[in-house]
Order: structure tokens, then sequence, then C-alpha cells
């Protein structure tokens, strides 16, 4: 082999390896955790956010009639059954005795009632007697009856094609009349999300308001739904209003999942609605690289754009009358930085422009970020 040709292989293996162990000694990305805060029209308060759980429209707590001994729980925590499944059943010795108890006694007030009526057609027993064996007949029926209830009852079943949430009782466990045995959601209306909202965000909501919901459990998915259910009186504890947003497609979450819910009013449009028709100004308009009439341009379309609120936290970069906050990008893990035009306060908002087609822009950690840099949504 010749010396250069070898000289060149050696020096483009040492560049290989130089190129490898540089991989494997670059850092992984710093992933920076941030807050989301929605943006306002100024002096209009456009859609409802509220925190709340998931749940099915209908939750039953499931119990025994009568008390006694619980023999067998066939179901364990988020166990999906069918309408009439068995799910649990009392230890059935001492009611089976108190069911042939009262068979028995109907059975001999029969007898009785058909014995004193032969005796009263034939003028042996009088009125009276024969009414009173008629009154203890239906008496000892009406037991009968009462023992066949408390023997079905004595046996918890399905009622609705659904999922346990919770197995409270155990075999062997002592257990009171219509004590707790089984946490029980239907699946027969659906699941919701119930949030609580103050007294001025309740009464500008109605039945049928467009929602859309967020899980950090899920994250990057948004769920869709509508307000199927307003409350008519605050809760005494806490002061707010329960709202119901029967959502689509959550049929495989669990129950409990905490959720934030973004609800549009009646007369504002769904959620997004205004943001999808504003035209969003690029932040390349005002990068290093644009002409002296684009940079006009772009400080024009901030001074006459509409005013929004954000929390003051959310500026950075402020110099006079402009500045910037952050955004996140379509995929919620870079961030977007975008420039603004300051236009006074308002409480603890500020009021700025620039912001059309922005929902939401980073409230919580915002000075650690430069622009694409990583993020994670925290709630």
């Amino acid at each position: 082999m010749k010396l250069p040709t070898f000289l060149t292989l050696i020096s483009l293996a040492a560049t290989a390896c130089s190129g490898n162990a540089e991989g494997r000694n670059t850092p992984p990305e710093t992933v920076i955790p941030v807050q989301m805060a929605n943006v306002v029209p100024a002096g209009q308060d456009a859609t409802v956010t509220a925190s709340g759980t998931l749940g099915a429209k209908d939750e039953v707590t499931l119990s025994f009639k009568i008390g006694g001994i619980v023999g067998r729980v066939l179901v364990d925590d988020g166990a999906r059954v069918k309408r009439g499944q068995v799910l649990a059943v009392l230890d059935q010795r001492e009611i089976d005795a108190m069911l042939a108890k009262a068979r028995a006694g109907a059975e001999k007030a029969r007898r009785d009632a058909q014995r004193v009526e032969r005796l009263y057609k034939d003028s042996v027993a009088t009125l009276a007697q024969w009414q009173d064996v008629q009154t203890a007949r239906d008496a000892a029926e009406a037991d009968l009856r009462a023992a066949r209830v408390n023997h079905e009852y004595a046996t918890i079943v399905a009622p609705a094609d659904g999922v346990v949430l919770i197995r409270i009782a155990s075999a062997g466990q002592m257990i009171g009349v219509g004590a707790p045995a089984i946490q029980f959601a239907s699946n027969a209306r659906g699941s919701v999300l119930r949030a609580g909202v103050s007294d001025r965000d309740a009464v500008r909501l109605a039945v049928g308001d467009p929602a859309e919901v967020a899980f950090d459990a899920v994250p990057g998915k948004v769920f869709r739904g509508k307000v199927t259910q307003v409350g008519a009186a605050a809760d005494p504890r806490t002061g707010v209003y329960v709202v119901e947003i029967a959502l689509v497609g959550v049929a495989s979450l669990p129950s409990g999942l905490v959720g934030r819910a973004i609800i549009a009013p009646r007369g504002t449009g769904t959620v997004g609605e205004r943001a999808r028709a504003r035209k969003p100004i690029s932040d390349s308009r005002l990068s290093a690289g644009t002409s002296a009439a684009e940079t006009s341009g772009a400080s024009a379309a901030l001074d006459h754009g509409a005013v929004y609120a954000i929390p003051a936290e959310s500026l950075v970069e402020g110099d006079k009358d402009r500045g910037s906050v952050y955004t996140v990008d379509a995929s919620g893990k870079r961030a977007r930085r975008v420039a603004v035009a300051l236009v006074g306060l308002a409480g603890d908002k500020v009021l700025v422009r620039g912001l059309d087609g922005v929902p939401r822009v980073v409230r919580s950690g915002a000075t650690w970020l430069t622009d694409s840099a990583r993020v994670e949504i925290k709630p």
C-alpha cells in the first residue's frame, strides 16, 4: 500500500472515532418545565377555564339491603362487568333460614284460613274467626314477600354495563345495612368532566356550550365535548358551581384523571375559533435578516392589532413599548418566541398587541427559555 493512501485511511478512522466520542459525550438536551396561561381579549373573558376530574356520568355506591357477613366478592378494582353480573353476596345461611321460616308461616296461615272458611260455611266458626285467619294469612304472605326481597338483595348485581371503581367490602367482613360495598360506574351515559366554576362564570355558561379538555396523563391530546349540566346552586362547602362536560373518546381513560377545560360561553363560537380566524404573526418577520420595509410592516401590525391581557410574568425582554413572550409550537414540546407591543396595565395583567392566533402563552418558566427550547407543560 502506498504511504499517502495509508495516511488517508488513518486520518478518516481518527475522524470517525472522534465523531463517535463526541456523540457519546454530548449532554442530553435540557427540558424546561413551564406553565401556560390563556390569552384573553382585553376587557372580555372570551372563555371560561376550569379544572376538574373525569368520571362516569352515572356513579353509584352499591350496598346490601340487610346486614350480615360478606360471603364472597367476585370482582376487583377496575373490573369491567355486564348488566346483571353478580358482584358480591352475603353469607346465605341465616338469610335462607329466615326465608324458609317465612315460607312455612305462610303455608300454615293458608291452611288455617282454608279450614276456618269451611267451618264458617258450616256455621261452626264465627265471621270474626274467619276474618281473623284471613288477616293472619295476609300478614304471613307479606312476611314471605319481605323475606324474598331480603334474600334477593343479599346479592349485589351490576345495574348496568360498567366498571368497578373501588371494591370496598371483603369476604368475611361484617357489614351493616346500607354500608358501601362497591363503588360502581355505569357506561350507559358516557363519561363527564366535573369542574367547579365561580358564580361569575356559572351565569355565563349554558347547556350545549362547546369545550376542550386536556389531561396531563395524556400529553399532546385534546378531547372535545360540550356542557351538559350547570349547577343550579353552589356547593355549600366550596362555594363553586359544578359544571359537567360530556366528552368524546375517553371511554378507555381511568376515572379520576384531572383535566383542564376551556369552555366557550354562548355567543363566543367554538373554542379556538377566533384564533383560527386570525392570521398569526410570524417571528421570522422580526428576525435580523428582514428588510427595513418588512420590519416597519411588522411594527405596524403590532401597533394596530387586537389588545390582549396576559399575566405580567409572561412578559420577557421588555424595552420601552416592545417586549416578547413565549408560546409553544403545535407539538407542545418547543418554545416559540413572539414579539408584542406593550399597551398598558390592567390589575395584575399586561395589555399587549401581537398575539392574534396565539391561544396560550408561557406563564411560569418564561425567563429560562430561548427560541426552540425543549419544554414540558406542567399543570
